[in-house]
């Protein structure tokens, strides 16, 4: 009897031990990116998002981020180093591989997205949970969202119109962005962000087109003596993001966790993730007027010439799209409409 009750008791000792071990499981997700943790959405966003994981989870998770590729790899590389689980997440841009996920081009197309990264960054979380649950389906997609409106920054030119663009060698972040620069006579050159600095200061390009955002971090305003913005109510061009997460490290969390992750998911954290975007423009605004650099914004005749050439690149792309089996005068469509609900 006494063999017995010992017995039983060290089971239950052994049973609330293992309780008390599940119910304290420490997970960690390490996360990378490829800017400086200075940058916007790393100090607005990821941080941020990063706290309420670990404040949520009451410290079972635990998220640690990783800047400028700390962990190993270039920018291009960071899709799938999330979908093969070299990282646990990660921040991706879908453009540094070009043709590889059509559909996100859509929101790449001059003129396609509203001056607000938040609303913009709404409408293309919805719009990616049409169109690229299969395409991105490998990985776990926690937002999607964009910056905010391209600007065109230069050394030892100033570009007052769109003519003044030809001739000029300039960074281009994405197949769209670049179409659009080359239409205008420009001559591009593909590299990340990271990259610009360096190859503005030794002369490899004459500028590039980045958000006021990116301006601080990268220090392009120390470089570059010139910067061209644009009017009206839509962006010049806009880039698409992903924050996504390893599938069987999401799917290996006990479902209290997963809950976490899901609420901290989908529409309203992509839109905190574009509102990132435009509280890094209003600084790197600031931060340019405070130079004696040159900042202009393109007239109504520049606008308009800009808008005709951007009309005749989206029909193109319709185009292309339609020839490789994809109905990109729907996706194009449904953009445009997504863009209007969440900008009004």
């Amino acid at each position: 009897m006494k063999t017995f009750v010992t017995s039983a008791l060290a089971g239950a000792v052994a049973v609330s031990i293992s309780a008390s071990f599940a119910f304290a499981q420490e997970v960690t997700l390490r996360c990378q990116h490829f800017l400086s943790p200075k940058a916007s959405v790393p100090q607005f966003f990821m941080q941020p998002w990063a706290d309420k994981i670990m404040a949520e989870s009451e410290g079972r998770i635990k998220v640690e981020l990783y800047p400028g590729m700390q962990l190993g790899g270039k920018p291009p590389a960071l899709y799938d180093q999330i979908r093969d689980g070299v990282i646990d997440c990660g921040w991706a841009l879908p453009g540094y591989t070009p043709g590889r996920f059509p559909e996100t081009e859509a929101f790449e197309l001059p003129f396609m997205g509203s001056m607000s990264a938040e609303a913009t960054s709404k409408a293309l979380w919805e719009y990616s949970q049409k169109y690229l649950t299969e395409r991105m389906g490998d990985i776990h997609l926690l937002a999607t969202h964009v910056h905010g409106p391209g600007v065109i920054h230069t050394k030892g030119s100033t570009v007052n119109k769109p003519d003044d663009l030809a001739g000029l060698k300039l960074r281009g972040p994405s197949r769209q962005a670049n179409a659009l620069l080359e239409a205008l006579g420009a001559t591009t050159v593909g590299m990340p962000v990271p990259a610009f600095p360096e190859a503005l200061s030794k002369g490899v390009v004459d500028g590039g087109v980045i958000p006021w955002e990116i301006v601080p971090p990268l220090k392009v305003h120390e470089l570059a003596d010139s910067h061209t913005q644009i009017s009206g109510d839509r962006a010049l061009y806009n880039t698409f993001f992903v924050w996504g997460m390893n599938k069987a490290k999401y799917d290996s969390l006990p479902d209290d966790l997963k809950a976490i992750i899901d609420n901290n998911s989908g529409l309203e954290v992509s839109g905190l993730a574009g509102a990132a975007m435009d509280k890094g423009d209003a600084t790197g605004v600031d931060v340019v007027k405070a130079t004696d650099n040159t900042v202009i914004t393109f007239d109504d005749a520049s606008m308009e010439q800009l808008r005709a050439i951007g009309a005749e690149l989206t029909n193109k792309w319709i185009e292309e799209m339609t020839a490789a089996g994809l109905d990109g005068a729907a996706m194009v469509a449904d953009a445009q409409a997504l863009v209007a609900k969440y900008s009004n």
